[in-house]
């Protein structure tokens, strides 16, 4: 899979390690509940989830998308420098509120995660 990134990192060869460093693409779409996909995106913006995930070390995009043919679902897409950072993002407490907020809005989750060595400018 080739993705064409904004490059603010290195993604490729770690050259103290000798190893390959693989960007992480999350797609994650949540069905909300019934006529909650705008009141779930706005609880997101002013707790500042999106903005304090956007400002992790590591973080390469972090945006959210509405369906035009799903008035219920939201997609977020999540590009990060590698997996290490994706773990530490798992341990933030803007993710726990996330998770939070989803038990009050959305009734499910679906996870789709690609791993890309390529990249283009």
């Amino acid at each position: 899979m080739i993705l064409s990134v904004e490059s603010r990192t290195n993604l490729g060869l770690n050259h103290e390690s000798g190893t390959r460093s693989y960007m992480i693409v999350l797609n994650v779409t949540y069905k909300c509940k019934p006529d909650m996909r705008s009141v779930f995106l706005s609880a997101i913006t002013r707790e500042g989830i999106d903005a304090a995930s956007r400002a992790e070390a590591g973080n390469l995009k972090y945006e959210y998308y509405l369906s035009v043919a799903e008035p219920d679902e939201l997609l977020l897409v999540e590009w990060w420098k590698d997996a290490q950072a994706v773990t530490e993002h798992g341990k933030q407490e803007h993710y726990a509120a996330l998770g939070r907020l989803k038990a009050d809005y959305v009734e499910s989750t679906s996870i789709a995660r690609y791993e890309t060595q390529e990249q283009s400018i």
